[in-house]
């Protein structure tokens, strides 16, 4: 993606509906730098209510999707406006970095509400990895994305429980408001990025790579600009009840 003709520098010149990837102001990823991260130790509770559900798996070309049926795999609730869990797919290396390093993936559960007077209706959970031992959820997937590989094709993958995902996944997290990292870059995006860091080995990330097209091998957009942003890092204490993420 990067360094191609369609890549994220060109974006906001290819379509007048993707105008805000050159001049939003609130535009995702970010780096999480301790100087600008305000901790907070008693956040409201983000809960999470998934379930498992069908779901097919895509190849959109610039990345790998895992997408559920309409509103059947569950929900985050946060606030008291509930977010449905649409779809998931990984970026290599990460887009977002904490204190200027970028790491090996990065893997986003894209959630939207469905209410008429909520402003922010796109809620993203992130959730970083380096190399290590082989992430269990995203091995479920890794002969289908062979099978895909370089055609815009989807097929089904069965019932797959989302919570897998962040199950154990350590409950410290960042937030702060950003954009979605693809065209049209819409803002207006709650980011919801996991401080734990899991692991994921070379293999499964070079069958992510060599499934997309070649200008996406590497699908991770640059870091855009922080503008005075706030960034909170939530810390919950460890009575917190388990419906927690």
């Amino acid at each position: 993606m990067e360094g191609s003709e369609k890549g994220p520098a060109y974006w906001g010149d290819l379509k007048e509906e993707w105008a805000a990837c050159k001049s939003g102001g609130l535009q995702s990823p970010i780096d999480m730098s301790s100087q600008r991260v305000k901790v907070i130790r008693n956040p409201g509770k983000l809960k999470k209510n998934y379930k498992p559900g069908n779901a097919t798996i895509k190849n959109r070309g610039h990345d790998i999707m895992v997408k559920w049926e309409e509103n059947k795999a569950g929900s985050m609730k946060m606030n008291g406006t509930e977010y449905f869990l649409q779809q998931s797919h990984w970026h290599s290396p990460s887009e977002h970095t904490i204190n200027g390093r970028r790491y090996d993936l990065e893997l986003h559960m894209v959630h939207a509400s469905h209410e008429p007077d909520v402003e922010n209706k796109i809620l993203v959970i992130a959730v970083l990895y380096k190399i290590g031992k082989p992430d269990a959820f995203l091995s479920k997937f890794v002969r289908d994305m062979v099978s895909i590989a370089d055609s815009d094709t989807e097929r089904p993958v069965g019932c797959i429980d989302p919570s897998e995902i962040i199950e154990t996944n350590g409950r410290k997290y960042y937030r702060y408001m950003g954009s979605l990292t693809t065209p049209p870059c819409s803002e207006g995006v709650i980011w919801t990025i996991k401080k734990k860091i899991r692991t994921v080995s070379r293999n499964q990330i070079r069958a992510l790579r060599e499934a997309v097209h070649d200008y996406a091998e590497k699908n991770a957009r640059p870091k855009q600009a922080h503008n005075r942003r706030e960034i909170h890092l939530y810390n919950p204490n460890p009575d917190t009840s388990n419906e927690g993420l």
